[in-house]
């Protein structure tokens, strides 16, 4: 039998505020567009930059509160993890036309960027709930991504994730 994998990880800031709804049923559902960047020279030694935006859809569940996690404590310009899988939409608007998107249902999150005066980062998911650690912010990244097993690996890179100079419009 195949097995297959639909997983995304990403890095990135946030371009706006999430958005924070409700639907018929009574759940709660945020969403927000994360900007994700990469930067290199062109063959005439020209630095190029291209970034890419990614629309995020966070589900509170049973489980966790995950979207009251991120309406309140993640705002525009924050650095966040997010860990999910991709999904692909289709529908008919009301000119008839068949419209598409794309997005990120995000199941893990950690905000990389620390709490105001200072301090690591603090770290969510659906299985946790919303917790704060005293390790560095590459070292609570390391974790989440390996499932808490290792993570001492990014120690020896305390800089790696904290390239603050990303030249982002926000």
């Amino acid at each position: 039998m195949s097995r297959s994998l639909n997983k995304v990880t990403l890095i990135g800031n946030l371009g706006n505020d999430p958005e924070v709804r409700s639907t018929t049923g009574g759940n709660r559902v945020a969403t927000f567009s994360l900007a994700t960047s990469r930067s290199w020279n062109d063959a005439g030694g020209q630095k190029q930059e291209k970034t890419e935006w990614h629309r995020c859809v966070v589900w509170n569940t049973k489980n966790s509160q995950l979207a009251d996690i991120v309406e309140k404590y993640v705002h525009k310009g924050d650095k966040i993890y997010v860990e999910g899988r991709i999904e692909y939409r289709q529908w008919q608007d009301k000119e008839n036309q068949t419209r598409y998107s794309t997005e990120i249902n995000v199941r893990e999150l950690l905000m990389l960027g620390g709490a105001p005066g200072g301090g690591g980062g603090r770290g969510t998911s659906e299985h946790e709930g919303d917790a704060s650690n005293g390790r560095p912010r590459a070292a609570a990244v390391a974790a989440k991504a390996t499932g808490g097993a290792g993570g001492d690996d990014f120690e020896d890179f305390p800089g790696a994730l904290a390239d603050e100079d990303d030249d982002l419009p926000f």
